[in-house]
């Protein structure tokens, strides 16, 4: 496959490789942030927005993502538990299965934040809720959201953005996100081939479409991670091609997010760009529906 036929083509080849990016970082739509932040997020690939939801609210989002991962049906899929026990560490699908993160996503300060950044309108590709609890909670590794979604997906170009509400305080000893600023410039083609049936196991553990070493070091010259800490309520944005991942969390303290993957209906799904069938709705969203506005109650 040419660079000509598909800009993005990643797990083609033993060896890994830095491509540029060619779609653009961020539009000149107006909306609630200001020029500089827009700049900012175009510049690292990311924006943090400390205490974005007050703590009375985050308390009920709190409250539903422990009522989900204690009364999850056992026929539903979307439940993701840790490597070697129980421990649930992901529930994905939220926007279908949950009023009130449905509403949450349809927040004004997080779609008129992300219809700004897209520029178009957008819809759901994904959402999930990561739970990483005291001790038990394992890393994820490095990767690009994008590389996933492009080749497992059929997600054609760069044009969504995630967004992590933090549920818990974010700090250093309970595994924050971690992000390398700058790499949404870099695409990083991974090596080797997608096994069948691959979200079975890298939602576990990821060991296909991660970066090497040395594209990591790669992204990283000249550069420093960063891991953006604070309160509960307060909310990470980051572009789908910008580099990060996440320690374990050796505390005992939990360390919840939530997450929300915004993308232009102008850029919807298609068919995989590898030779395997598409993953489940519950992980890439194939039935298309606008977010609408929610106006909070505030």
């Amino acid at each position: 496959m040419s660079e000509s036929i598909d800009p993005y083509y990643s797990r083609t080849s033993d060896t890994w490789e830095a491509a540029p990016r060619v779609d653009p970082t961020a539009s000149d739509c107006p909306g609630p942030l200001t020029t500089d932040e827009v700049w900012n997020y175009a510049h690292d690939g990311f924006l943090f927005a400390q205490s974005l939801f007050s703590q009375d609210e985050v308390d009920e989002m709190l409250a539903e993502a422990k009522s989900l991962a204690e009364n999850w049906p056992p026929s539903r899929p979307g439940i993701v538990r840790e490597p070697g026990c129980d421990t649930v560490r992901s529930i994905f699908r939220l926007h279908r299965i949950s009023d009130m993160f449905q509403r949450l996503f349809a927040d004004e300060r997080l779609l008129d934040r992300a219809k700004q950044l897209i520029g178009t309108e957008v819809y759901i590709h994904q959402s999930r809720v990561n739970y990483k609890p005291p001790m038990d909670g394992k890393e994820f590794f490095w990767h690009s959201d994008f590389e996933t979604w492009h080749v497992e997906d059929g997600m054609p170009r760069m044009r969504a953005l995630s967004m992590s509400v933090f549920l818990t305080e974010s700090h250093e000893f309970n595994g924050p996100l971690m992000l390398i600023p700058g790499s949404h410039e870099t695409f990083i083609r991974c090596s080797g081939k997608t096994p069948e049936n691959h979200y079975e196991q890298s939602l576990r553990r990821q060991e296909f479409g991660v970066p090497s070493r040395e594209a990591l070091e790669t992204l990283l010259h000249g550069r420093e991670i960063i891991a953006p800490k604070g309160p509960p309520g307060s909310v990470v944005f980051f572009d789908c091609n910008t580099m990060h991942g996440s320690n374990g969390n050796l505390s005992p303290m939990p360390r919840v997010n939530l997450f929300a993957v915004y993308n232009s209906v102008e850029n919807v799904v298609k068919e995989p760009f590898c030779d395997r069938p598409p993953r489940p709705e519950y992980l890439a969203e194939r039935n298309i529906e606008p977010v609408a506005l929610h106006l909070d109650s505030r």
